[in-house]
């Protein structure tokens, strides 16, 4: 790497590595498992000059993006929580007929749907073209591309300027940073407001959740660096919350310097970070250390259950997934197969571990003795979803932060009553 995406220090040094690992959003078709499959380094790294976490190497946007199977209408839990956010910010910032919403990262528009219930203008911008068909049929106006600030300037002139500009799991990852705040403030009319919902840097570390990292995290963001940018920007955080979706993120709202008013939350979680000691490299040192003991326990408690001949089937293909696989180097030969809701993900296999992917009724057909949860950030909808599977005598292994078995019994505590396998203190993670 160059610099650090915030401050542009050199001083960013590395503190862990999961080696060469493949797009984790890239799941392949059965054809293409012939061809040979792009990989790249995936190591993170703090910076000494702002504190920031981020990737040392980056892969080019257009790599990942323009053909992206996630859609945010998969899972329920999301849908909701994205609708209580498009009721909070059109209450919070009096929004109506006449005031126009710009969603960064649309994805398949579950935002924007949101949004359109309280009567505002909605336009979705996103580069992945295979999305695009889903909003055309459901009547969004949509910006096929990626944000900065040449398109921000494209979109303030055929369509106004936003009174809301939302960005949920897309800033983390931004590039280039500097540019898309630019074109922030393009885009943004005078007292609206930028509202950001992105994975929270100290629920990483207190979860060991290391399989968020992967290529399309530029960044791990923690409010300070957060603030820091926004000032050289020319905008201030006004408010912080953080919330319980993906088990942990921070939702941030941003306005220009001078425009609002700066609550007490945003003083109050500066001084937990400083508590937890995100300002320090030895923090995420010991989070390094934390993350391959869970590597080495998860990887002998599969080994056990193989030897066993018990059959293993893993639930959900996120983002996160792949990065577990390929850290712990797992393939068709530990886990037979992963079932997922998304029929854009059906048919497919894993990046770089080829395990392929089926639909999620494939579960009570054949009744596989454990099922790792790779979307274990959506446990309680899979567990609500599969009551049979455990009632049948299923077991569920989460594999983060620690990793735990999930039995019928245990499931009515939810994950918080599943039997430990690891015993690691919050403290170790921070």
């Amino acid at each position: 790497m160059t610099a650090c995406v915030v401050c542009e220090s050199t001083r960013v040094e590395a503190f862990l590595d999961f080696g060469t690992t493949a797009l984790a959003n890239k799941f392949l078709t059965k054809e293409e498992l012939s061809r040979a499959e792009p990989a790249f380094p995936l190591r993170v790294g703090f910076c000494h000059g702002c504190t920031h976490v981020q990737l040392m190497e980056r892969v080019a946007p257009r790599d990942m993006f323009t053909d992206y199977l996630y859609v945010s209408s998969a899972s329920e839990t999301l849908t909701a929580h994205l609708f209580e956010l498009s009721d909070v910010v059109a209450r919070r910032f009096r929004l109506g007929a006449g005031d126009l919403v710009v969603d960064i990262g649309c994805n398949d528009g579950t935002l924007l749907r949101g949004f359109q219930r309280h009567g505002v203008k909605t336009l979705g911008v996103d580069p992945a073209k295979n999305l695009a068909a889903l909003a055309a049929e459901s009547g969004m106006e949509r910006f096929v591309g990626f944000f900065n600030s040449q398109t921000a300037t494209q979109i303030a002139q055929r369509w106004g300027r936003a009174s809301a500009i939302t960005a949920t799991n897309t800033f983390p990852h931004v590039p280039e940073l500097r540019d898309f705040m630019e074109g922030i403030r393009t885009a943004l009319a005078p007292g609206g407001v930028f509202v950001i919902e992105a994975h929270y840097l100290l629920d990483l570390l207190e979860q060991a959740a290391f399989d968020t990292i992967y290529h399309e995290h530029v960044s791990y963001w923690a409010l300070a660096p957060m603030m820091g940018l926004f000032e050289r920007c020319g905008m201030q955080v006004v408010d912080v919350e953080r919330l319980p979706i993906h088990h942990g993120q921070l939702r941030v709202f941003v306005q220009r310097t001078g425009e609002g008013r700066v609550q007490p939350s945003v003083a109050r979680q500066l001084d937990v970070e400083r508590s937890a000691g995100l300002d320090r490299l030895a923090t995420f040192r010991a989070f390094a250390d934390r993350t391959q003991q869970i590597k080495r326990q998860l990887k002998e408690r599969l080994r056990q259950l193989r030897a066993e001949s018990k059959r293993v089937a893993g639930y959900g293909a996120p983002a996160k997934g792949s990065t577990l696989l390929g850290f712990l180097e797992l393939g068709p030969q530990e886990i037979d197969y992963i079932v997922d809701r998304s029929p854009l993900k059906q048919g497919r296999f894993t990046p770089g571990s080829h395990i392929p992917i089926v639909p999620a009724e494939r579960l009570l057909e054949d009744q596989p003795d454990v099922v790792v949860v790779l979307a274990w950030n959506f446990l309680d909808e899979i567990m609500d979803q599969q009551q049979e599977y455990l009632r049948r005598g299923g077991t569920f292994l989460l594999p983060v932060p620690e990793v735990r078995l999930i039995t019928a019994e245990s499931s009515r505590f939810r994950h918080s009553a599943a039997t430990p396998m690891v015993t690691a203190s919050r403290g170790e993670g921070a």
